[in-house]
């Protein structure tokens, strides 16, 4: 059934809010409008109803008969829907959690990540957004989001370090035997730098650039990259499984690719690593108050990394 007649709701938010301040003046600094744009909502609704609310006096406001009880309602309907919306936004903040992040990091470390999570906290309820370029996103759309970042700045968001980069070459068990049988290598050495630019080279095709690339990793070793035999993505998921398949070597990040290391899928075929001084980092919008599922969430990480980093400490 149509609602009918409905007001224009703007015009009675504006029509409050002149009520309580008796002018429109102030009511237009409340609402971050001009004097002349809430006089004119006033007017509007004042039409659509066929009866003034108002009487303008010099430098004075007073309501007519119709105002005051009009005004009333108004009040008691606003107060009502701004009380509605509260407990909605409290439910599914209290509950609720969207989580941003690129396709790497979502299958390779979100995934198993929010996977142990939900086991310690059901009540939660996850969701998860995929998105390879930040500026893609909205700061309404999410709550936490985990992206690389060179410099940890992003204009309108917090951003905290959460793990510092790390990247190293990996490739299937098979790919490195073959390979150091090639190189005339034992079986516990790993490939050098030099021996790696012999190598099929798996390549992201990125148009951030942000990430470091075969040429960045290799000039960080003192070697120009020339004529290398490359397979080149534009998915980094895609690209990985490729090196699991034993097609080439791909550059892994410390931790994001942890997991496919831990089953067996991959393995460092150097010990060599490089870094642009950047790292992963937790993303929260400024001006979004921090809830109750992202602040257990912020805090069930940090205690989760802090355990696997004890798990893998040398000794451990």
């Amino acid at each position: 059934m149509r609602m009918f007649p409905l007001p224009p709701l703007n015009a009675l938010v504006a029509f409050e809010a002149a009520v309580r301040h008796m002018s429109f003046t102030r009511a237009a600094s409340e609402l971050n409008l001009s004097q002349s744009a809430v006089s004119r909502q006033i007017v509007h609704l004042e039409q659509f109803l066929g009866r003034s609310l108002f009487v303008r006096k010099p430098r004075q406001l007073v309501l007519t008969r119709a105002g005051e009880n009009y005004a009333r309602h108004v009040r008691e309907l606003l107060e009502e829907c701004v009380h509605a919306t509260a407990e909605v936004m409290k439910g599914a903040a209290d509950n609720e959690l969207t989580l941003a992040c690129t396709a790497g990091v979502a299958q390779f470390w979100m995934v198993p990540t929010l996977s142990r999570f939900h086991r310690a906290h059901p009540q939660i309820k996850p969701r998860l957004i995929v998105r390879d370029v930040i500026s893609s996103l909205s700061s309404f759309e999410f709550d936490i989001g985990l992206y690389y970042l060179k410099t940890g700045a992003v204009e309108g968001f917090e951003t905290t370090l959460l793990m510092p980069e790390n990247v190293y070459p990996v490739c299937s068990p098979d790919y490195l035997a073959e390979s150091r049988r090639r190189h005339g290598l034992l079986d516990h050495q790993p490939l050098t730098p030099d021996l790696l630019a012999q190598e099929t080279l798996l390549v992201l095709e990125d148009a951030q650039s942000l990430w470091i690339a075969w040429p960045d990793w290799f000039a960080y070793h003192g070697i120009k990259l020339s004529n290398a035999r490359t397979v080149v993505f534009n998915h980094y998921p895609a690209l990985v499984e490729m090196a699991v398949l034993g097609q080439g070597i791909v550059l892994g990040w410390q931790h994001i690719i942890d997991s496919q290391i831990a089953q067996g899928r991959l393995v460092r075929a150097t010990t060599h690593s490089a870094s642009h001084g950047g790292g992963y980092y937790l993303l929260t919008p400024q001006e979004r108050h921090e809830s109750r599922a992202t602040r257990l969430f912020r805090q069930w990480l940090d205690n989760d990394l802090a355990l696997r980093a004890s798990c893998n400490a040398p000794g451990a």
